[in-house]
């Protein structure tokens, strides 16, 4: 139904503006990462632009007024993309570039036919980004296991071996061939397990991400045992890089996931930091039993 001639308030001009510049600045961005992708990935990419594009000139006949796309978010997702992948650059854009429900009500009062069409249309680009074919998000399951695993051995191994020997250059050596030695381990087993699976992912592929997810944790986490002299210091910085880690980790799958990501932070730490307190406790018991000093 065609409302081009009625007429609107500067405050809903603006927030129809505002739409505009949202749309024209997604549709940019999904073309701009069409053209970095190919084949079934590159496709779905250009039909999201194209019906962004769409959205974009349904409020112009409503606003009467051409808007200019926001140079700087269309960097900043292609940067995003680069950096941690194509889904989650996606997935965290359209949970960003939601219509606030009190500017969308206001449009609405003026425009009724426009909210199943828009929704019918958000609904469609959903579903779109759901079929994005990304290896890596394939293989989350994998990194994970890598990722838990070192945090939650190390954290324990760094604690106890802090409170045993009290000697940060020892205790980082220590911890880094433990974590090496552990990764190996724990790739040959994702290797394994895979391989077995009738209809699992590629056994090798799943190995090399829990592999490289383990080392970058425990490269992390024994840094600070290189750098700081003072054990406590040391160790404190170690459980910062674990939250740290922690953080970016859950986050990242719960926007790719849409997990819930204070349940999935929460539990992660909870676990981490508990393991760490265990070892200390053992560490400071086996350091008073067995008479452990190497300061």
């Amino acid at each position: 139904m065609e409302q081009k001639d009625v007429k609107v308030s500067d405050e809903i001009k603006k927030i129809l503006v505002d739409f505009q510049r949202s749309e024209i600045t997604e549709h940019h961005i999904y073309m701009r990462l069409a053209d970095r992708t190919s084949g079934k990935n590159s496709e779905i990419l250009r039909k999201i632009g194209q019906e962004e594009l769409g959205h974009y000139r349904r409020w112009k006949r409503y606003s009467g007024v051409d808007v200019k796309p926001d140079r700087f978010k269309i960097w900043l997702y292609t940067l995003i993309a680069r950096i941690f992948g194509l889904t989650f650059a996606l997935k965290m854009m359209e949970n960003g570039e939601q219509y606030s429900e009190a500017a969308y009500k206001k449009v609405l009062e003026i425009f009724p036919d426009v909210d199943e069409i828009i929704q019918d249309e958000e609904r469609h680009e959903i579903e779109l980004i759901d079929l994005i074919d990304e290896e890596k998000i394939g293989y989350i399951g994998s990194m994970v296991l890598g990722l838990n695993d070192a945090l939650v051995e190390l954290t324990g191994t760094l604690a106890g071996l802090t409170f045993a020997l009290r000697n940060t250059h020892i205790v980082g050596i220590a911890g880094l061939i433990t974590g090496i030695a552990a990764s190996l381990s724990m790739a040959a087993s994702e290797y394994l397990s895979q391989k077995s699976e009738a209809e699992g992912k590629n056994p090798l592929k799943a190995a090399i991400y829990t592999g490289l997810a383990y080392i970058v944790t425990v490269t992390l986490m024994v840094m600070p045992y290189f750098i700081i002299s003072k054990y406590y210091f040391a160790l404190l910085a170690t459980l910062m890089v674990v939250v740290g880690v922690i953080f970016i980790f859950t986050f990242y799958i719960s926007v790719v996931k849409g997990h819930s990501f204070k349940s999935l932070f929460t539990e992660m730490l909870v676990i981490s930091l508990g393991v760490a307190l265990i070892s200390f406790l053992i560490g400071m018991l086996v350091r008073a039993t067995l008479g452990v000093d190497v300061d």
